[in-house]
């Protein structure tokens, strides 16, 4: 396939599949998500400067692929699933790699402190699962992201940021790490317990309707 596009690329515009696959929000995703590694690969090694640059990239990424998809009207079915997918692998790996203190050296503050790391994943796993269940359960399948959901993953993304600013710049003594902490906690398990509202309130709605037939 991609052999046939390279010989003729006016046939992707032709093809309505490839043109809800291959939408510009859709390849900034998949973008995101191939610079996961790269920039695990930096940390490991210790460049904290070009993982910080290889994130900024990525939290671009994240920004514009959800402004284009809304304003130009390139949402597609596969974006919906993709991006979650693409911010659930970079903030896990960043935050289980800026645990390790054999990534980081341990200084003021750093590496992150287990816990943080710990209430983030679970989070995660928690809606996973959930999620898994109801749809086994009940066939249930309109999930959607909320908007506590969206403002945690938000600011997951400027933590890791400053963590990496703290990490990058020794002289700053990561002296606000700690609320950086305590706010990214508190935001994950306010969006976890709220989605469980909000995922009831989805299967409501859903219900209504039938109901009524």
């Amino acid at each position: 396939m991609l052999f046939r596009l390279i010989r003729n690329p006016q046939s992707a515009i032709r093809n309505p599949f490839m043109n809800r696959v291959f939408t510009l929000p859709n390849i900034l995703t998949i973008i995101r998500m191939a610079l996961t590694p790269v920039f695990v690969t930096f940390l490991y090694y210790q460049k904290f400067t070009l993982a910080l640059i290889v994130f900024m990239f990525a939290g671009l990424t994240d920004f514009f692929d959800g402004l284009i998809a809304r304003n130009l009207d390139q949402k597609s079915e596969l974006g919906t699933i993709l991006d979650p997918i693409a911010d659930k692998l970079l903030m896990t790996t960043s935050f289980v790699a800026l645990t390790l203190p054999s990534i980081i050296p341990k200084s003021d503050h750093l590496p992150v402190p287990f816990w943080v790391t710990a209430i983030v994943i679970s989070r995660d796993l928690f809606i996973l699962i959930g999620a898994a269940a109801i749809n086994i359960v009940t066939s249930f399948r309109g999930f959607q992201p909320s908007w506590p959901g969206k403002i945690s993953t938000t600011i997951q993304i400027l933590a890791v940021f400053l963590i990496l600013v703290a990490a990058t710049f020794p002289s700053l003594k990561g002296f606000y790490l700690p609320t950086v902490y305590v706010i990214v906690s508190a935001f994950a398990v306010f969006s976890g317990v709220h989605y469980i509202f909000f995922v009831s309130k989805l299967m409501g709605e859903e219900e209504k309707p039938k109901a009524n037939e």
